[in-house]
């Protein structure tokens, strides 16, 4: 960007720093599916330790790293993945503190509550997040809904301690991370080659995922 000012007779030509920020979306979404899958993995019991590995990737991955690709979400003026990698780095930090600082003083008998009440928490807040991402493309879409289903099924299996219930939003949250990764690579594939390489399916007249 460029503009002039008048002194005298003579135009001085001075320039505009223009801030460009690479779009955060594909690292948000990674970050978000590999913690999704190490933990589905782990509810599935098909790997059961694969839990363990979420511990780790909660903080550092999942919570850290997706929170910062929401504050740059924020820079780019993109409401909708500020506040959607923004609250789940959030999720993911909170989850780590959950499950090493307040489940090991909670009684036996209040588990299932307290984590029902957790999950419940992020369950409302998933389905109306869900909403807005139909304008943003088929593939982040698809990532919510799977994500919606995927908590309300682990919020039925808390609050009845109920393994059933949650190896099966074990295998969704597998589905979710699985849609969450194809929504990462043809952001970071399209980015590079500069074209639509890997569709995303726009649902709604002017959609474009994650841009500012």
């Amino acid at each position: 960007m460029a503009y002039t000012t008048e002194q005298g007779s003579s135009s001085v030509p001075a320039r505009v720093a223009a801030h460009v920020v690479a779009d955060p979306a594909p690292l948000g979404l990674a970050a978000f599916a590999m913690t999704t899958f190490a933990l589905s993995i782990g509810n599935t019991n098909v790997w059961g330790p694969g839990a363990d590995a979420a511990i780790a990737l909660a903080l550092v991955y999942g919570g850290t790293v997706q929170l910062l690709a929401g504050m740059w979400e924020f820079v780019r003026k993109n409401t909708f993945g500020a506040l959607a990698f923004s609250s789940y780095g959030a999720f993911w930090i909170a989850y780590y503190v959950f499950v090493r600082s307040v489940l090991p003083g909670v009684k036996a008998t209040d588990v299932p509550i307290a984590v029902g009440v957790f999950l419940l928490c992020w369950t409302i807040f998933t389905f109306y997040m869900t909403i807005p991402s139909f304008r943003v493309s088929g593939a982040v879409a698809l990532v919510f809904v799977l994500l919606t289903v995927t908590f309300i099924l682990l919020t039925v299996g808390a609050f009845e301690s109920s393994t059933g219930w949650t190896k099966a939003g074990g295998w969704l949250g597998v589905a979710t991370a699985a849609a969450a990764w194809y929504a990462s690579f043809a952001g970071v594939v399209n980015e590079t080659f500069k074209k639509v390489i890997v569709p995303v399916i726009p649902l709604a007249p002017g959609a474009v995922e994650h841009r500012s």
